[in-house]
């Protein structure tokens, strides 16, 4: 089955970038007032782009679907512990299906465990709970949508491979360290240009735009003979974009990203960046809530539900922006 997730049209105008959607439930019972489903959702912290895209999908397709629900967002990427919080006080709410996009494997692993003891489903999205701490817990997860990173970053790195011509220096630049999605977006480069390009420096940069900024300064300094960047998320690779301009080498350096973020998506166009990566936190969030549809109807849930990537470059970067924050290509949901 084909399908394509709308557009963003006058729909996602009327919706909150920052929303604690309601829809009319009742805050006691976490049920809705018009006796349908409510479900509950937590998701990582909107000072992220990224995760913005995802609340508006969750809320867009609940609203289309006619069911309620409250969608909480950590105070940051990293509140690990704070996330928790809001997850445990959602809880006693008593939500009929709980969508989590958890900021590390185990920050949300005992609160889920409880949520799932009583029989209610849980759909888990972009960052995988831990398959070790879930089991401890006796955490069984309805299924789960997300990236295959490594895939992703096997498409940057045969993208980088293009543009350099099968040779020369790079340096990579990862999330947290020891993120499990950072390491398997910068393993999957790693396995595509291995033999090929020369990796001379990987470091970590926290997700964030200005710290890849500092660390691909010194790295260019460094490396005065760099050809090109990776960075495993579009934020880190804007920076790494501003670092590069600083040196007075802007256009010389293909810089490659991933997630697909209009920033990214806008500095692919201009010629800033190379490429990203593009992934769709938008359709992860719609299919959150159409896994959570499809578990409380009783209907069976694939173990895993791949989402879909696509490579932008400066040939269909103005494509992607006039499709953003829906997916620009086709792709197989086996949950619609």
């Amino acid at each position: 089955m084909q399908f394509r997730t709308r557009a963003a049209t006058g729909a996602l105008a009327a919706l909150s970038v920052v929303a604690l959607a309601g829809c009319g439930e009742d805050p006691q019972s976490g049920t809705g007032t018009d006796g349908g489903s409510s479900f509950g959702a937590v998701i990582k912290g909107l000072d992220n782009p990224f995760f913005q895209q995802m609340e508006q999908g969750i809320d867009a397709q609940a609203q289309d679907s006619g069911v309620d629900i409250e969608i909480q967002a950590a105070a940051s990427i990293t509140d690990t512990s704070g996330q928790a919080d809001k997850l445990d006080a959602m809880a006693q709410q008593g939500f009929d299906c709980y969508v989590v996009n958890p900021i590390s494997g185990t920050n949300l692993v005992q609160g889920l465990a409880r949520i799932a003891a009583e029989g209610t489903p849980v759909v888990n999205i972009d960052s995988p709970v831990e398959a070790d701490a879930a089991s401890k817990a006796g955490l069984e997860i309805s299924t789960y949508i997300g990236t295959d990173n490594v895939e992703a970053g096997q498409k940057a790195g045969e993208t980088m491979l293009e543009a350099l011509g099968g040779s020369g220096d790079v340096a990579l630049v990862g999330g947290i360290s020891g993120d499990v999605t950072s390491g398997a977006r910068l393993d999957g480069f790693t396995q595509a240009v291995q033999g090929k390009l020369n990796i001379v420096q990987t470091v970590a940069a926290d997700w964030d735009r200005q710290i890849a900024l500092t660390k691909a300064t010194d790295i260019l300094s460094a490396n005065p003979d760099i050809k090109g960047f990776f960075a495993a998320n579009d934020d880190m690779a804007i920076g790494i974009a501003r670092a590069v301009a600083n040196a007075g080498r802007a256009g010389e350096i293909p810089i490659i990203g991933v997630d697909g973020i209009e920033d990214a998506l806008k500095a692919v166009e201009a010629g800033d960046m190379y490429a990203t990566v593009a992934q769709y936190p938008y359709a992860i969030g719609e299919m959150g809530v159409q896994a959570c549809q499809k578990a409380t109807d009783g209907g069976d849930l694939p173990e895993n539900v791949v989402a879909p990537t696509a490579v932008v470059t400066k040939d269909n970067a103005g494509e992607a922006l006039e499709a953003f924050p829906a997916p620009f290509e086709e792709f197989e949901n086996p949950l619609e």
